[in-house]
């Protein structure tokens, strides 16, 4: 049985969460609450109703289009969120935990408070929890972040000067493998094929398909090959060029293009 579902999406997320519209017309670019499994959220609907065979089990419910009193209950947790951020930053250098603090967020019913952080062990944070909850009198919730998770929040440029994939357009994080910068003769310095958050860069996965697909055309390197000049071995591929160079028995160089060895090779 089908089930109609919005895609809506969340301040600092780009990936869309589906919930039940129910009987809300809601149009793309409409704000609208909904619920959470941590409480009530403000969001941006991004695609409009539409019906799905396969819908989560965990489906929320659309609570209202946004109101006005609700932007403005928006508005203000983001400013109660930055001085909850700087009371917290206190309080974890009074603690002395090795963690970095990334981001406050308030529910928009202000029914939790959840802490974002950086750090690169499990921290012991049951005394700090405590003391924010006797400050801000609300459920406190600190999540621990990845190296991946932590750029994305914090935003930058990557080595090529544009703004990072992940926090531009990225909804999910793909396997990224040294395999691929190898396969896409890139060289293994980690300086050079490493993001900001210090793991292989997203964008070594975006055309390895189509890497794949040429090296797979092209005869393997190492391989013995018989050419018009006489047995050699290939020792370079050029998958952009389309050509090999080949190593022959009498160590003469040559480099041959796709026309000639589909002809001379065997």
């Amino acid at each position: 049985m089908a089930t109609k579902v919005i895609g809506v999406q969340f301040e600092g997320n780009l990936k869309p969460y589906y919930f039940d519209p129910r009987k809300f017309e809601f149009t793309v670019g409409q704000m609208c609450v909904v619920e959470t499994v941590f409480g009530m959220e403000l969001g941006k609907v991004v695609s409009p109703p539409r019906l799905v065979q396969e819908v989560p089990k965990s489906l929320k419910p659309a609570v209202r289009p946004a109101q006005a009193i609700d932007l403005l209950q928006y508005q203000t947790n983001k400013e109660k969120a930055k001085e909850a951020f700087e009371i917290a930053q206190a309080k974890i250098a009074e603690h002395a935990l090795p963690m970095k603090l990334l981001q406050a967020h308030y529910t928009l019913d202000r029914s939790r408070l959840t802490f974002y952080f950086g750090a690169e062990e499990r921290v012991d944070f049951r005394s700090l929890v405590k003391d924010l909850a006797a400050i801000f009198r609300t459920r406190i919730e600190l999540r621990q972040m990845g190296v991946r998770d932590e750029a994305r929040m914090i935003g930058g440029l990557g080595m090529c000067g544009r703004e990072l994939c992940c926090n531009c357009f990225l909804g999910n994080f793909s396997p990224v493998s040294i395999k691929m910068a190898k396969e896409q003769n890139l060289a293994l310095n980690s300086a050079k094929i490493s993001g900001i958050c210090g793991r292989l860069m997203c964008c070594l996965a975006f055309e390895y398909p189509l890497y794949r697909k040429l090296i797979y055309k092209l005869p393997k390197r190492g391989s013995k090959v018989l050419t018009r000049r006489g047995w050699g071995k290939i020792i370079q591929v050029d998958i952009f060029k389309d050509r090999i160079l080949v190593e022959l028995d009498n160590g003469q160089e040559i480099s041959i293009g796709e026309e000639e060895y589909n002809r001379y090779f065997l």
